[in-house]
């Protein structure tokens, strides 16, 4: 549901609802209205005026969660050498969107909903555009393509939110870098 941009308590209010929702799910797999209204802050009427249904608000999240990995590509390309951001990129928002997802997509399957498809798509997209900064820096073969590169980073898929995934990542991305660098 759209919200209006003259409204910026309304605003607040959505990105809030949006923020708790993704760590609800995140953890449990679910998302209950009152949990979230009472997490939030707002009244469960406002949760229902902004989603009307539990479906509606788990693809949301799972929107707002694709979004920001796709849209924070050009800004840490901007603050980081291309290595670092990918790096960055892979550890502190790639893993991360995959712990959220886990539950998102349990939340969806109970629901009966599908996961949209275009953002596998999206994700490739942006990983694209920090493997070619990275092929012009000359820090990676430049024969390397991004379909090899995501499925390198298909042990991503086997972190799982209660290990320490965030170091795990870390060791994957070690192990990638050294197969796709320059020798």
């Amino acid at each position: 549901m759209p919200v209006s941009p003259r409204r910026a308590d309304t605003r607040r209010n959505h990105e809030r609802i949006l923020t708790v929702a993704a760590e609800t799910v995140s953890r449990a797999g679910e998302v209950s209205f009152n949990a979230v209204a009472k997490e939030a802050g707002v009244g469960v009427g406002t949760v229902y005026r902004h989603f009307p249904t539990p479906e509606s608000l788990v693809l949301a999240v799972y929107e707002r969660e694709v979004n920001q990995l796709v849209e924070i590509v050009p800004e840490l390309l901007a603050n980081h050498s291309p290595d670092q951001a990918l790096r960055v990129w892979i550890v502190d928002h790639l893993a991360h969107y995959m712990m959220t997802k886990r539950g998102l997509a349990n939340a969806l399957r109970a629901s009966q909903s599908e996961l949209p498809t275009q953002a596998y798509t999206r994700m490739l997209a942006a990983l694209d555009t920090l493997r070619k900064a990275n092929a012009e820096a000359g820090t990676i073969r430049p024969d390397l393509k991004t379909e090899t590169l995501m499925r390198g980073l298909g042990g991503l898929f086997f972190l799982t939110p209660e290990g320490d995934w965030k170091a795990e990542t870390e060791g994957v991305v070690d192990l990638v870098w050294h197969g796709m660098r320059l020798n």
